[in-house]
């Protein structure tokens, strides 16, 4: 019982920052004429673009340099390494 208790307090906090940060938003659209936080939003998505596309260039260098080194152990041990986007069979039954 005392654990709904928690998580209607936490439900209710949780709605009154959000009736809060609607009302600070819509002020600010009042005060501004609705521009500067248009600006502001596209500004703050365009920073968000480029970080998430540095992200993914940072992921696609490490994948690739993991498949080249993944493929060195394999010829190393004598297997040829399968192309790129090959699925690979397995030859035993789990």
């Amino acid at each position: 019982m005392v654990a709904w208790g928690a998580l209607a307090a936490r439900a209710a906090g949780a709605v009154a920052t959000g009736v809060a940060g609607v009302a600070v938003v819509e002020g600010v659209k009042k005060l501004s004429g609705g521009r500067a936080v248009h600006q502001s939003a596209v500004a703050v998505t365009t920073l968000g673009l480029k970080v998430s596309r540095a992200a993914e260039t940072g992921a696609e260098r490490i994948r690739l340099n993991t498949a080249d080194v993944v493929a060195e152990a394999r010829e190393r041990l004598g297997e040829q390494a399968p192309p790129p986007g090959a699925v690979e069979k397995h030859d035993h039954e789990h």
